[in-house]
């Protein structure tokens, strides 16, 4: 059976085309436009009738040429970016396939993979009989180990409801939001999610978290889930796992790990030691999307009693037209919140082949060593700073003069900065100053794109201070 006819097949030679030429790459990462000036000069109209693939193509243009270029080698804004070509074609043939996950009869070599992947970072991890399932990124896996965590508390809850206005969950303070976010979707409650102070490095301070645990517990209270960090956001932050499982084992309260982004420092011999403890965890996430740079999105739920896992998804079993009871120990569905779900596995299996656990820990120690060849270029400069410690590639500095507020001045030169269109880094706080974070987690940033950033936050926080206009 023919799908394509010669006009679709010279459209797909022109995609291609397109594609090599993105590629190729821009001197810009993005010309910056407000909304208002956007929606001037690009059309984003539904018409009635359609207007064909050559206006697709046209389409797909505008798109491209009023993107962010996450491939280019200045791209230090989020926790990602860059380009792997098997995972990319990971995603085209997985949307060309266009199965979805909840059984194995739709998805048989695809679930085969997921579950070969799932395995793996689990032994990784250090559950050696662990299970999981990919998922949508670290804040729905966030969300799952908290849900986890309430019907491991409470089993009936799942049937007749939960009560939460008595369960307490603990974060540091320097958590993800989507701590919060959950405790709002799971009727936990924002009031009863306890932020734990941190130490000077910005790690949860587990002193300060047997304190609010046992003040929990002397106000008739629940304490039902501990959530660490391993890579908070803003400064990269791991939180003492060791002594935070110790406390939870001691008071029999469930321990999730938000390893989304640091989770990937487990291939590095040299730097495993930033996450030691995670194997007492009973959940963790850990976001391939990030610092294994495979496409958005592409997330990892596991957990080291599956059963739990399965419990809570067991609201599938009434699904008589999708589950068959032969494939009950197979089918992917009766481990995920989803129905319908992207195969996401082919991606990460692909570029995990062509890369090997190997390759990973190249890739980590790369970005860690041009972090620290960063972390150098700014404590050697006499107008920037670093305003934290670091062991992870997030760096956190800003620019200071005497003679200009610290907190506009840095604004202004990430403003400037970035209108500039040769890098984007983001903007943040620690201790209520405003500081520029770059971050490494991009293949294409070399020691070269160091310099050429240090050096354009200088000319610009120069220009500013002796009050040259943009």
């Amino acid at each position: 059976m023919e799908i394509i006819d010669s006009r679709a097949s010279d459209f797909l030679d022109e995609i291609l085309k397109v594609i090599r030429d993105y590629l190729s790459g821009s001197n810009k990462i993005a010309d910056q436009l407000p909304a208002s000036s956007l929606r001037k000069i690009v059309d984003t109209n539904l018409p009635l009738e359609g207007l064909g693939l050559e206006n697709a193509l046209k389409d797909i243009e505008q798109f491209l040429k009023h993107s962010v270029n996450t491939n280019h080698p200045g791209f230090m804004n989020p926790l990602w970016g860059g380009f792997n070509l098997a995972a990319f074609a990971g995603d085209v043939i997985a949307t060309l396939a266009n199965n979805s996950m909840y059984t194995y009869e739709l998805s048989p070599f695809a679930t085969l993979i997921e579950q070969a992947l799932i395995q793996r970072m689990c032994e990784i991890v250090g559950f050696a009989d662990g299970n999981g399932t990919l998922t949508t990124g670290g804040s729905n896996g966030n969300m799952i180990g908290m849900m986890c965590a309430r019907y491991n508390v409470d089993p009936l809850g799942q049937q007749r409801g939960f009560d939460g206005e008595r369960l307490v969950c603990y974060v540091s303070e320097e958590s993800h939001y989507s701590v919060l976010m959950s405790a709002n979707v799971l009727g936990i409650g924002f009031d009863n999610v306890i932020k734990v102070p941190c130490d000077n490095e910005g790690r949860m301070r587990s002193d300060k978290l047997e304190e609010e645990i046992e003040r929990s517990i002397m106000n008739s209270q629940i304490p039902f889930c501990v959530v660490a960090t391993s890579g908070t956001t803003v400064r990269g932050a791991f939180d003492p796992i060791q002594e935070i499982a110790e406390i939870c084992s001691n008071h029999k309260i469930w321990l999730h790990v938000d390893a989304a982004w640091g989770g990937s420092c487990l291939f590095s011999a040299k730097h495993r030691y930033l996450i030691d403890g995670i194997e007492l965890a009973d959940s963790v996430c850990w976001d391939a999307h990030k610092m294994m740079g495979i496409p958005l999105i592409c997330s990892a739920f596991l957990i080291k009693r599956p059963e739990v896992l399965r419990k809570l998804c067991s609201h599938g079993n009434v699904a008589h037209y999708l589950f068959l009871d032969e494939a009950e120990q197979i089918d992917l569905g009766r481990m995920s919140l989803q129905c319908g779900r992207r195969n996401d596995a082919l991606k990460l299996f692909l570029a995990w082949r062509e890369k090997g656990d190997a390759g990973w820990a190249r890739q980590v120690e790369k970005y860690l060593k041009l972090a620290d060849y960063l972390q150098s270029k700014v404590e050697e400069h006499p107008d920037l700073e670093m305003m934290s410690s670091r062991v992870w590639s997030n760096v956190c500095l800003r620019y200071n003069s005497p003679d200009v507020d610290s907190n506009q001045l840095n604004q202004q030169i990430r403003e400037r900065l970035v209108k500039a269109g040769n890098f984007m880094i983001s903007q943040s706080k620690i201790r209520g100053e405003i500081i520029l974070r770059p971050v490494i987690a991009n293949p294409h940033i070399t020691e070269e794109t160091i310099d050429d950033l240090v050096e354009e936050i200088t000319r610009i926080g120069d220009e500013i201070v002796r009050g040259i206009p943009q």
